[in-house]
C-alpha cells in the first residue's frame, strides 16, 4: 500500500468519525437530537408492536456499538452473538436459580462476557484477517453447542423460561412501554460513553491501531493491548444487551444467539457505517424492523438483507454515515 492510499484511507476514516470526535462542545448538539429520537416511540405508546420494535432497536444499538468498538481496531468478530448469549445466560441463571436482584444479575452477565472475551482474546488476537474471522466463527458455534448440551443448567434446546421481569430501584419493568424507557436509557448512556471514550487518548489509540497498525506500533502504542481492550469492552456491551434482552422476552435459548445474529450485527454495522458512533445507530434503526416485518417469510428477509447490503457496498462504501462525509467533502470541509 503506497503513501497516498494510506492517507486517503485515513482521511475517509477521520471523516466518518466526525460525530464522536467533534472539537469543543460541538458533539453536545447531538444530545438533544438523541433524546428526541428516543422520545418518539413514546408517542406511539398505543401500539404495542411499535414499542416492541423500539425496544429491539435500543438493544441492537448497544449490541452493535460493541461490535463497532472491536472493529475500530481493525478486527471483525463473528462470535459477537456468543458474548451476547453469555451475558443473557449468566444473568438469567443468577436471577432464576439464585434469585439475585436484577442489577446484580446483569452485572454478573457483563462480567462473564468480559472474562470470556479476555481469555479468548489472549489466544486469538494475534491472528489477523480471515484467520481471526474463522476462529471467532467456530467459537460462536461452539458456544451454541455447549448451551444445547448444558442440561439442567442451561435448559438445553428448551432454554430457560419464566424469567421474571426486570426490577430496579423498586420499579418493575413488566410492560413493553416501561421496558422501552429502561432500554432507551441504557442505549443513550452507551452512546454517550463511547463518544466520551473516543475523545480520550485511549480512544484515539484504538483508532490509530485500526487505521495504521505499523505506524501506531512505531508510536509506542501496544497493538495487542489496544485490541484486547476493545475486544473485552465490546463483548461487555454484547453481554449487557443480552442480559436486557433475556429479561425483556422472559425466555432464553441457544438459538436466540446463533451465527445469524452475529451476521445481522455485521450487516447493521456496515450499512450504518464503520468508524463512527453514529453508524450503529443508523444501522439498527434501519435493519432491526426488517426481520419483524418479514418474520413470516425468512427467504424474503434474507433477500432484503442481501439487496440492502449490496446497494450500500456499491453506492455507499462508508455506509450511511458516508453521506454526511461526502456532503462535507463537497463543501470543502475536512
Amino acid at each position: 500500500m503506497n503513501v497516498s492510499t494510506m492517507t486517503e484511507n485515513h482521511n475517509k476514516g477521520a471523516r466518518t468519525r466526525a460525530f464522536d470526535q467533534a472539537p469543543g462542545n460541538a458533539w453536545k448538539a447531538w444530545i438533544p437530537a438523541l433524546l428526541v429520537l428516543f422520545a418518539i416511540p413514546l408517542l406511539l405508546a398505543g401500539n404495542p408492536f411499535y414499542i416492541h420494535l423500539a425496544v429491539l432497536i435500543c438493544l441492537n444499538i448497544i449490541f452493535v456499538n460493541g461490535l463497532a468498538l472491536i472493529n475500530r481496531t481493525g478486527q471483525l468478530s463473528f462470535c459477537h452473538a456468543a458474548f451476547m448469549g453469555m451475558g443473557a445466560y449468566a444473568a438469567v441463571i443468577c436471577t432464576v436459580r439464585f434469585q439475585t436482584p436484577f442489577l446484580i444479575s446483569v452485572s454478573a452477565g457483563v462480567a462473564v462476557s468480559m472474562l470470556a472475551a479476555y481469555l479468548l482474546g489472549a489466544v486469538i488476537l494475534r491472528l489477523q484477517g480471515v484467520y481471526f474471522v474463522l476462529v471467532t466463527f467456530c467459537f460462536g458455534e461452539l458456544f451454541r453447542l455447549v448451551m444445547l448440551e448444558g442440561g439442567d443448567i442451561t435448559g438445553g434446546a428448551n432454554g430457560i423460561a419464566n424469567i421474571p421481569p426486570a426490577r430496579l430501584f423498586g420499579f418493575t419493568f413488566d410492560s413493553k412501554l416501561s421496558f422501552y424507557v429502561l432500554a432507551a436509557a441504557c442505549a443513550f448512556l452507551s452512546i454517550v460513553f463511547l463518544i466520551a471514550l473516543f475523545k480520550t487518548p485511549k480512544g484515539n489509540s484504538l483508532d490509530a491501531v485500526g487505521d495504521n497498525p505499523d505506524l501506531a506500533e512505531a508510536s509506542g502504542i501496544s497493538i495487542q493491548g489496544s485490541q484486547t481492550f476493545a475486544f473485552v469492552l465490546g463483548s461487555a456491551f454484547a453481554g449487557f444487551s443480552g442480559a436486557l434482552l433475556a429479561h425483556y422476552l422472559g425466555f432464553v435459548s441457544p438459538e436466540s444467539f446463533n451465527q445469524h445474529i452475529s451476521v445481522a450485527a455485521i450487516i447493521m454495522l456496515v450499512i450504518g457505517g464503520r468508524g463512527s458512533v453514529l453508524g450503529p445507530i443508523l444501522g439498527a434503526l434501519i435493519m432491526t424492523p426488517l426481520p419483524e416485518l418479514f418474520r413470516s417469510a425468512i427467504e424474503t428477509q434474507n433477500i432484503m438483507y442481501g439487496i440492502t447490503l449490496i446497494l450500500v457496498l456499491k453506492f455507499l462504501p462508508m455506509g450511511l454515515v458516508g453521506i454526511g462525509a461526502k456532503l462535507r467533502g463537497k463543501k470543502g470541509q475536512p
